[in-house]
């Protein structure tokens, strides 16, 4: 198969790890892989992996994008490819728009995958154009029932995102070397119980809400940090300023360490007791929640969204009610204190089972009569 991929770019984030995963599994099956974008510091890993980057940018929210519909009609004509693939909404418009008038019988077919709970508005509901509509969890299956009457649900197919189970072991333990550099950077962390919280510093993401959570904990005597990977939003310098003073008002500041943006992902959570996810808006899938429960390390979280699907289906104990920030720090306290039961081994959520069922839903497309 010819399969092009198309995005806004490849620095960095969820799209662009699956687009890269998806165009690895297609060159080790085979087949020819092509991504369009307008670039970034993924392009060189995409290359060196066997792939081919089309430098392209057409998704500029911008009148001026859809100038371009006529060159990519013409340039997907002369490429022959069999699938493309969309997989964000500016992008998918100027596809959709240059492949709906391209001969039927030559044109390639046409896959998108809906990997966030959007807006629901006719901008976003192009996201349901493809001949085949992937949705990355459950949740998301169920928006676009719920809110994208147009669409033809029998164009749905679930591939839930998944992660290398070799990328993030269960049972997995950082070695000496990394520990002593880690803990001699923060050595207020070594001897205590570590309470982490991933994600970037927005308002969403519940770092108000993490911080009362580790007062009150300590408050009952436990031995607890709080640990905050993930760096300031530029253009949020305002919320982060109230959380650092939310901890200075509660004489946190020697309990809460904020260590930025990481790239040690895996040796941060095989150190933490317990990982939280606050998130108030649902997430499409819970990647910052797989990955710590595919380790073994407990995970406590809003049960909505895919943060809801995961925590259901590989620690039940980790769920709690949207808002509960009581009801989280009580899960906490019962795995702090070995009250809770182990995390089953993640089976189902593996990034083996995301490349076969994707490749397979292509091949399948392919093959179906026009």
């Amino acid at each position: 198969m010819n399969v092009l991929q198309v995005l806004p770019s490849l620095n960095s984030g969820g799209v662009e790890k699956g687009t890269l995963e998806i165009a690895s599994a297609l060159v080790e099956a085979g087949h020819h892989s092509t991504v369009l974008s307008a670039g970034g510091r993924l392009v060189e890993p995409l290359e060196k992996s066997g792939s081919k980057h089309v430098t392209w940018d057409i998704g500029k929210k911008s009148l001026s994008s859809f100038f371009q519909v006529r060159k990519i009609r013409h340039w997907l004509a002369k490429e022959n490819f069999d699938v493309v693939h969309v997989r964000s909404r500016m992008p998918a418009w100027i596809i959709w728009l240059a492949w709906r008038k391209m001969p039927p019988n030559h044109r390639p077919r046409l896959v998108s995958t809906m990997h966030g709970l959007h807006s629901v508005n006719r901008y976003s509901e192009i996201m349901t154009c493809g001949e085949r509509v992937i949705a990355v969890s459950k949740s998301v299956e169920h928006y676009i029932k719920a809110n994208y009457p147009r669409a033809d649900h029998r164009k749905l197919r679930l591939i839930y995102r998944g992660i290398d189970a070799h990328e993030f072991p269960y049972g997995y333990r950082a070695d000496d070397k990394w520990k002593e550099s880690f803990f001699k950077q923060h050595p207020s962390l070594e001897k205590s119980l570590i309470v982490t919280l991933p994600g970037r510093m927005t308002r969403l993401k519940g770092h108000l809400g993490f911080i009362d959570i580790i007062s009150n904990l300590k408050n009952k005597g436990l031995d607890v940090k709080g640990l905050v990977i993930g760096g300031e939003d530029p253009k949020r310098k305002g919320y982060a300023e109230e959380v650092y003073q939310a901890v200075a008002e509660k004489g946190l500041a020697s309990d809460i360490i904020f260590a930025g943006h990481r790239s040690d992902m895996k040796e941060l959570y095989s150190i933490s007791s317990v990982i939280l996810s606050l998130s108030t808006k649902p997430e499409s899938f819970g990647r910052t929640v797989l990955e710590p429960l595919s380790m073994g390390v407990p995970v406590v979280g809003y049960s909505h969204g895919g943060v809801g699907e995961i925590l259901t289906a590989l620690f039940p104990d980790g769920a709690a009610e949207l808002n509960n920030v009581k009801q989280v720090q009580e899960k906490v306290t019962a795995i702090l204190q070995g009250k809770s039961k182990p995390v089953i081994e993640n089976k189902q959520f593996l990034l083996s089972e995301m490349k076969r069922k994707t490749l397979e839903l292509y091949e399948t497309l392919t093959q179906e009569k026009r």
